[in-house]
């Protein structure tokens, strides 16, 4: 299935982080498209990238199901409805380097995200297909990556509660913007679950493991992707039993233009998106004065239900040094925080957005 693993050649324009696997992230004033370019988009690798021969691979179902299953990806196509769904993917430490004291982890900025149109199967389908058993609880997946020089141990598997996996949004997918996965993301098949962290996208799939309980696998244990149920403080001993993984990301905003450093005169139009998980955003309001005063930005509709939305809006600024802040609201009337909300592992940092120039 994957004849070699390698690194990966990194993305030229992207801004690579300094870990053995590679891993890049996009400036802001990059992501100004409603659909992200594929050679725009974040990479997020836990360790090697497979090299999978397309005539050997095979996608396995098996687990707590009455009729295990192993398909083709020709079998993919023919047997189930092929669709298409537009979603927004965000790595769960996107804004690490934003916390204060420093965590543990790949120190993001805010380009660990990118919205594409993702085309492929529902997992829904292929599960009813194998006939899950009643005491099903959640959907494991297994993938050929490895850890960096250990070949035997798997760099990642992730998973899904049931009830996420058997959602209509929830697909296996084989094609990003139109064209077939590139390596980078997945090929030939990988999970999309909107709403959800990056992690539990799983890519390069080649098993699927039903089970009667929540998945142990690699990185889905300890503190590993998960955030605790109260305020955790620096310094503090984290007791892993008050810490729930990580099923929804919070509303978000980022600013794309102007860029970080600008310069300008006049009247400035400042424009982005605004995106969340499981309660959709509503509003997005944008300050010049660190938060005194507020002006609507209003939101486009965006390419569906798991999309991001744009805004803009125009400001009128007196000359001299100023910070722009976008702060987005979901329906529930969930507001980005000020300040990141600090976690021993520096996951969701959903804070305002900020970038800072010159008027005149």
């Amino acid at each position: 299935m994957a004849r070699q693993a390698s690194l990966g050649t990194p993305k030229p324009g992207l801004i690579s982080l300094a870990d053995p696997a590679l891993n890049q992230e996009s400036p802001p004033h990059a992501l100004g498209h409603p659909i992200t370019p594929t050679a725009l988009f974040f990479v997020r690798n836990n360790g090697t990238l497979p090299e999978v021969a397309p005539e050997d691979w095979r996608l396995e179902v098996t687990g707590r199901v009455h009729r295990p299953l192993v398909l083709r990806l020709e079998e993919l196509r023919a047997r189930f409805p092929v669709v298409e769904l537009t979603a927004v993917l965000e790595c769960a430490g996107n804004g690490r380097s934003g916390f204060a004291p420093p965590v543990p982890g790949l120190a993001w900025g805010p380009g660990a995200v990118g919205c594409a149109r993702w085309t492929g199967v529902r997992l829904a389908d292929v599960l009813a297909a194998a006939g899950v058993v009643e005491d099903a609880v959640y959907v494991a997946h297994e993938s050929p990556d490895h850890v960096i020089g250990a070949p035997g141990r798997l760099a990642l598997s992730r998973g899904l509660p049931l009830a996420k996996a058997m959602a209509q949004e929830t697909l296996l997918a084989f094609a990003m913007n139109g064209a077939p996965l590139d390596p980078l993301h997945g090929f030939p098949l990988r999970v999309v679950a909107p709403g959800y962290p990056g992690s539990a996208w799983q890519k390069w799939l080649s098993r699927i493991v039903v089970r009667d309980c929540e998945h142990d696998g690699a990185k889905m244990t300890g503190l590993d992707y998960r955030l605790p149920r109260r305020p955790v403080a620096p310094g503090e001993a984290p007791d892993p039993a008050i810490f729930d993984v990580i099923t929804d990301m919070p509303v978000k905003s980022l600013i794309t233009a102007p860029a970080e450093g600008f310069s300008a005169t006049g009247p400035l139009t400042i424009s982005g998106f605004a995106w969340s998980g499981a309660i959709p955003v509503t509003r997005v309001a944008l300050s010049a004065d660190g938060g005194a005063t507020w002006q609507e930005a209003p939101l486009e509709p965006g390419e569906g239900r798991w999309a991001w939305r744009g805004f803009e809006a125009r400001l009128a600024l007196p000359p001299g040094e100023v910070e722009l802040i976008a702060r987005a609201t979901d329906a529930a009337g969930n507001t980005q925080p000020m300040e990141p909300p600090w976690n021993p592992r520096g996951y969701c940092n959903n804070a305002v957005h900020r970038i800072r120039g010159r008027i005149g």
